[in-house]
């Protein structure tokens, strides 16, 4: 890992040595699966990777690649990171009853929950809604009705790469891409006494999402990086001046961009005060692809064996954990430890069942552990209670996921 020496040993496959995975099967060897596991030293270097790559811009930590409190609580107490970007206001409200300082990164339709942050003048104070239309800012009045304060908003501008008004690049997000589009919105905001408007925000998911060299070859890895090149400076020029124009109308506080991607880019704008970035933490599988790091796996699942249908072949309880996303192989999870494993394609990653086939299969017996990396970031966690964190070879502490303590957001 390039600047980092944190005596983990990765493979050129990226896979964790036999030891590491060794030191989850120990730390774990009287639980049942499926079972969710944290390397703690991977979790730590990792987020000091980001925050070297980041060279000085705050990161603003994406709750969604996360979606564990505690690992929240640790990654922002460290230097470098600041506050959180957050997938919906229910969660937000749920997250500020602490200290967190919060930016919803989407457009949020919960009346119910728009009605409630009404009434909570401290809420109101940590948490900064996202609109992006001035239909979305009526549905936001209608619902709030009179607030207990102004209600923070941010803008968010659509990043996409567009060409020829007609091949469209990236996340198709928001309606705002000119800077006349951001002032028009904008005005709307600052004239009304209900809202205050702090930031604004631009997404380009066609950097930071994109993987450098993609499973088969296709878009070829050098259409990929002329890709990036270009959209890094159109968005870079675009997103400058519609700063401007936005700030001839408003004090912003934060201009938040990017992702763990595209933390080297997004950086390089001066227009950027803050880079988004969650999904490094855990180094799922998708982070595997790209040219410029080459983050830790962190976060594991173990399935035990329950099946031993035939030489070369068993079967694991469950793994049908899809990530979001076009449909493809890298969706998956990958089968990790022991190594060598491979889905059976008549059947791939079942519901309840998973058969592997692989020279280790006859090493294993029922009852044992194999280990998965999933394809995204904090997905994973909608699947599990809880996440088991291990430093060296023992669980230090047992930390609910969203799901363990109640909450489903998505």
């Amino acid at each position: 890992m390039r600047g980092i020496d944190t005596g983990l040993v990765v493979t050129t496959s990226h896979h964790l040595s036999a030891q590491q995975h060794d030191r989850l099967d120990r730390a774990t060897a009287g639980l049942d699966g499926p079972v969710g596991a944290v390397d703690l030293a991977a979790f730590d270097a990792n987020a000091d990777d980001l925050v070297r790559r980041a060279a000085g811009t705050p990161i603003r930590v994406a709750s969604k690649s996360v979606r564990c409190r505690a690992l929240l609580d640790r990654v922002l107490a460290r230097e470098g990171y600041e506050g959180i970007l957050a997938f919906t206001l229910s969660e937000a409200l749920w997250l500020a009853e602490t200290h967190y300082d919060i930016v919803i990164g989407y457009p949020t339709a919960e009346r119910a929950a728009l009605a409630a942050l009404a009434g909570d003048e401290e809420k109101l104070a940590r948490i900064t809604l996202m609109v992006d239309s001035a239909e979305g800012l009526s549905l936001l009045k209608s619902a709030i009705g009179t607030p207990a304060a102004p209600v923070r908003v941010a803008l968010d501008l659509d990043a996409a790469l567009v060409i020829a008004r007609r091949i469209w690049l990236g996340p198709r997000r928001s309606p705002v891409r000119t800077p006349e589009d951001a002032v028009a919105l904008a005005r709307l905001v600052t004239e009304d006494p209900d809202f205050e408007l702090v930031g604004l925000m631009a997404y380009e998911g066609q950097v930071a999402g994109l993987v450098d060299r993609p499973l088969g070859g296709n878009p070829p890895a050098p259409v990929i990086r002329r890709m990036k090149r270009a959209s890094v400076a159109e968005i870079t020029e675009r997103r400058g001046k519609v700063v401007a124009a936005v700030r001839s109308l408003a004090d912003l506080e934060f201009v938040n961009g990017g992702g763990t991607g595209s933390i080297e880019s997004t950086r390089a704008d001066p227009s950027v005060t803050e880079i988004a970035a969650g999904s490094g933490l855990y180094g799922p599988t998708l982070f595997d692809r790209y040219d410029g790091f080459t983050p830790h796996p962190a976060a594991y699942f173990g399935l035990s064996v329950v099946r031993r249908p035939a030489p070369g072949i068993v079967t694991v309880a469950g793994g049908g954990w899809i990530a979001s996303g076009p449909v493809g192989p890298d969706r998956a999870p990958s089968p990790t430890y022991p190594f060598g494993l491979d889905y059976v394609g008549t059947e791939g990653a079942g519901e309840v069942q998973t058969p592997l086939r692989g020279a280790a299969a006859d090493t294993l017996a029922i009852g044992d552990k194999v280990w998965f990396r999933h394809a995204k970031a904090g997905e994973v966690c909608e699947r599990l209670d809880s996440l088991h964190l291990v430093e060296n070879d023992a669980i230090i502490t047992v930390a609910p996921t969203y799901r363990g303590e109640g909450k489903t957001f998505m």
